[in-house]
C-alpha cells in the first residue's frame, strides 16, 4: 500500500508544513533540520521557523492566524497557540483575471438528462410533496411513504416520491427578509426541474398561504402541480387519502419522460464540503475545483456557496470578479455576516467545528482557504442571495451559512441540478432531488465509510495521481451521474432528511 509523505510544504513562503502522518517527538523534517518537539497528529501544523507572539501563521502563502505566544521551530501550531484577529486583504479586484475560453460546442460533452417542456433539463426525475408550513409536514410525509419501491415498480422512469417539509412557514412576519428568503427557496423547488410533479400542502391558517405562494412565483395549478389544504379537506387522514390519490394521478405523466442526449453546458453543479479536515484543503476541494474548471469550460455553472466559510478568503475571489460590481457584491455579503453574527453573540472563528479542528483545521482562515479551492480557477461571473435564482453561465458564488443542509438547500432551491460533496471526517449527507457525489480527501476515512463515499482523492498522496487527472475522473463521474448512474448516498436511500431552508429572522 502507497502511503501518504511524511511532511507536505504548500508553499515555499510557508512557516508551517502539514504532517502526512503522525509525527513522533524527535522526528526530523526539512530535510532533517528540524526536530519535532510535539507529537503532531496526522494533518496537523507544525512550525518551520521561529514565530513570535503577533506574528502571522502562514500556509498556502496566505495567513492563517497569528501566534498568541511564542513558537519555536519543531513546535506543534494549533488552537493553543495561534487565533484569529482582524486583519488588512488585499481585494484587488480583478487582479487574477483570466481568459475563460470555452471548448468549441463541437468539442463540448454531453449526458442523458430529461428534457423538460420549459427547455430545462433535468438529472432526476422525482415528484415532490411540499409542505408550506411545518403544521402540514407529518402529512406530507405519510403521502411520500405510500410511494414505496414496490408501489413505484410499474414507472421504471419515476425516481421516486419525496416529502420537503420544513419548520416554519408560522409565526413569522409576512414581510421582509426572512420571509423572502423562504418564499425564494420554496420557489426554487416548485420551478426545479428534478421536480417533474409536485403537490404543494397547507394546513389554511398559516402565514405563509399557499395561494400567494404561487402568485408570486406566476404558476399555475394543473396536472403537475397540485395543491390543497388539511382545513378545507378536512383533516389529517382525510387529506393523506387524497395526496396519495393526486399522486398516482401524477405517476403516469411523468414516467413518460425518457432521456436524451444533451450538452453540459446544461450542468448546474453545487460544489460544497462538510466535516473537513486539513487534507480537504490539499486533495478533494482542489481536485473539485479541477472539475469545477471543466464544467465551466464545457459552458456549465459552478454554485460555490457558505459565506462563513471564504471568510478569510474572500479576496481570493475578488481578485477573479469580472466587474467591481460582483466584487462588492461579495464583500457586501462579507460585512452583513459580520454584523449577523455580531449580533447573535458569536464571532465568524465560532466556526471551525470541533471535528474541523480535531482533523488539523485550526481558525476559519485556514478552514476558508482550502474551501475556496472547490471553485477551480476561473473567473466569478457573479454573486447571489440564498435561493436567488442563478441565470449566469460559469462560476458564481450564492449567500448561505456553512450549515451544510441549509446551504445545498439555498444551492439547489438558485438551480443547481448535481450536488459534489468533499469531506475529509466524513459525511452521510445525501440530497434530493440533486445526485450528490461524495469525495473522500484522504484514502483511511475512504477505506472506513467507503459504503458512503464515491471516489477517493487521497490518492492525490498516497498514489501521486495528479490534481489535472483527478480532476478529469470527478468530471467524468459528474457527467455519468447526471445521466442516471445511482451514487453512493442514492443506493442508500439518503436525502429525504435534508431539505432545511435558512430560517431568518425573528419566531413570533
Amino acid at each position: 500500500m502507497s502511503r501518504a509523505p511524511q511532511i507536505i510544504r504548500l508553499h515555499i513562503g510557508d512557516n508551517v508544513v502539514v504532517a502526512g502522518e503522525t509525527l513522533a517527538v524527535g522526528t526530523r523534517i526539512e530535510e532533517g533540520a528540524i526536530p519535532c518537539r510535539d507529537e503532531i497528529p496526522a494533518g496537523h501544523k507544525v512550525a518551520t521557523a521561529a514565530i513570535p507572539s503577533g506574528s502571522p501563521v502562514r500556509k498556502y502563502s496566505q495567513v492563517i492566524g497569528f501566534a498568541s505566544s511564542d513558537i519555536r521551530p519543531g513546535e506543534h501550531v494549533h488552537t493553543h497557540n495561534c487565533s484569529v484577529r482582524d486583519f488588512d486583504r488585499d481585494y484587488a479586484v480583478g487582479e487574477d483575471l483570466r481568459d475563460s475560453r470555452l471548448l468549441p460546442e463541437s468539442e463540448r460533452a454531453t449526458f442523458q438528462g430529461f428534457v423538460r417542456p420549459n427547455g430545462q433539463i433535468a438529472t432526476r426525475n422525482y415528484i415532490g410533496v411540499m409542505s408550506s408550513v411545518n403544521c402540514s409536514a407529518t402529512v406530507c410525509r405519510r403521502i411520500a411513504a405510500e410511494f414505496t419501491a414496490t408501489a413505484l415498480q410499474d414507472f421504471p422512469n419515476v425516481d421516486g416520491v419525496v416529502p420537503f417539509v420544513h419548520n416554519t412557514g408560522c409565526a413569522m412576519a409576512g414581510s421582509g427578509e426572512g420571509f423572502d428568503t423562504l418564499m425564494r427557496t420554496l420557489h426554487g423547488y416548485l420551478r426545479h426541474p428534478n421536480l417533474a410533479g409536485i403537490l404543494l400542502v397547507g394546513l389554511g391558517c398559516e402565514v405563509f398561504q399557499i395561494r400567494e405562494v404561487l402568485e408570486r412565483a406566476g404558476l399555475h395549478s394543473g396536472a403537475l402541480l397540485q395543491q390543497m389544504n388539511i382545513q378545507d379537506v378536512g383533516g389529517t387522514r382525510k387529506t393523506v387519502e387524497e395526496g396519495v390519490e393526486r399522486i398516482r394521478a401524477m405517476l403516469p405523466l411523468v414516467n413518460r419522460a425518457v432521456r436524451q442526449s444533451v450538452p453540459a453546458s446544461h450542468l448546474s453543479v453545487a460544489v460544497q464540503c462538510g466535516g473537513s479536515d486539513a487534507y480537504s484543503g490539499i486533495t478533494a476541494n482542489p481536485a473539485l475545483g479541477a472539475a469545477a474548471d471543466l464544467v465551466v469550460r464545457h459552458g456549465g455553472t459552478v454554485i460555490l456557496a457558505e459565506t462563513s466559510e471564504i471568510y478569510g478568503a474572500e479576496h481570493l475571489l475578488t481578485r477573479r470578479a469580472v466587474s467591481g460590481e460582483v466584487a462588492a457584491k461579495l464583500i457586501e455579503r462579507i460585512r452583513w455576516w459580520e454584523d449577523y453574527t455580531r449580533r447573535n453573540g458569536g464571532e465568524m472563528n465560532n466556526n471551525p467545528s470541533p471535528g474541523n479542528k480535531a482533523g488539523g483545521l485550526t481558525t476559519i482562515l485556514e478552514k476558508s482557504l482550502g474551501a475556496v479551492a472547490k471553485g477551480g480557477t476561473t473567473n466569478l461571473v457573479d454573486v447571489y442571495r440564498y435561493a436567488e435564482p442563478v441565470h449566469a453561465k460559469g462560476f458564481v458564488f450564492m449567500d448561505s451559512p456553512g450549515y451544510d443542509p441549509c446551504s445545498i438547500t439555498g444551492q439547489v432551491a438558485s438551480g443547481a441540478n448535481l450536488v459534489c460533496f468533499t469531506t475529509g471526517a466524513g459525511s452521510a449527507f445525501g440530497c434530493k432531488p440533486s445526485p450528490c457525489i461524495k469525495l473522500a480527501s484522504n484514502s483511511r476515512m475512504f477505506r472506513v465509510m467507503e459504503e458512503d463515499m464515491d471516489i477517493n482523492c487521497g490518492v492525490m498522496l498516497d498514489s501521486g495521481v495528479t490534481l489535472q487527472d483527478m480532476g478529469k475522473e470527478i468530471f467524468r463521474c459528474i457527467l455519468d451521474v447526471a445521466s442516471g448512474t445511482r451514487t453512493k448516498s442514492e443506493a442508500l436511500g439518503v436525502g429525504d432528511s435534508e431539505f432545511i431552508p435558512w430560517n431568518i429572522g425573528a419566531v413570533m
